[in-house]
């Protein structure tokens, strides 16, 4: 299956190449010297019609990268398109383990990738509603104080510090924590502690994750994805303040106005 799905991509991409190569005027029959032959860059592929190329994504991301009701997979449609390019180069790269996601695109150039979250990106689609609470009261409870205020005295910054009062993630580069399966926010949160998954250097996400326990990851997970999403899961464009940690991979991000 995933060998399917990997030459979908690729296929995308070659046919792109071919397309644009036709469409040119020929070239002049010049003498080229080995030397100077240079690898082509990858042309953009949004008017050859992205949508059906990343078909091969929505397999586990679920129907125009909507996510799928298993808990695990992701929703992609709709993030910023920075961040979704950073994960697709952790994969890439081996930044992030998850080898049927790392095998699917480990060819594919960074121009290439960058197109498909551009893609995701742009789609508008509504949010489910949440399902109900999966955890007691005080849980809940313990992860809303987290995710709204931190706690200072341990330096772990609130979760709305970086990723928004409405946590719908900050453009271009901060994802939102709402609408994501409450086993999908555990398993990363466990990735983070555990090192299975890094980011460039700050990895600021790593150094929070590696102070909470794991009854606050639960928390926390489970406050999250009980929430409701606000103003269609559009990320915000500025923060009210200053983040309060450098993160490698994450473009600088406006403040507001006061």
């Amino acid at each position: 299956m995933i060998q399917y799905l990997r030459r979908w991509l690729a296929l995308g991409w070659a046919a792109t190449v071919c397309a644009a190569a036709l469409a040119a005027p020929p070239a002049p029959s010049l003498p080229v010297e080995p030397s100077a032959i240079s690898r082509p860059s990858t042309p953009s592929v949004q008017a050859a019609g992205m949508a059906s190329r990343v078909l091969a994504c929505t397999v586990c991301h679920g129907k125009e990268g909507r996510a799928t009701p298993d808990g695990y997979f992701p929703r992609i449609a709709g993030k910023p398109a920075g961040y979704l390019t950073n994960q697709l180069l952790n994969f890439r790269d081996g930044r992030r383990s998850y080898p049927q996601m790392s095998y699917l695109i480990e060819h594919l150039t960074d121009d290439y990738l960058r197109e498909m979250a551009e893609h995701f990106a742009a789609l508008e689609l509504p949010y489910p509603p949440p399902p109900p609470p999966q955890a007691a009261p005080a849980v809940l409870e313990q992860g809303r104080q987290l995710v709204q205020q931190g706690d200072a005295a341990r330096n772990i910054p609130a979760c709305v510090a970086c990723h928004g009062t409405a946590m719908t993630g900050v453009a271009p580069s901060i994802p939102g924590l709402l609408g994501l399966p409450r086993d999908y926010l555990n398993s990363q949160l466990g990735a983070w502690k555990t090192g299975q998954r890094r980011a460039q250097v700050p990895d600021c996400m790593a150094a929070i994750a590696r102070q909470l326990t794991p009854q606050e990851v639960s928390a926390v997970s489970a406050w999250l994805a009980a929430q409701p999403v606000a103003a269609g899961g559009k990320p915000a464009h500025s923060l009210p303040a200053a983040m309060p940690a450098r993160c490698g991979g994450v473009a600088e991000v406006p403040v507001a106005a006061r």
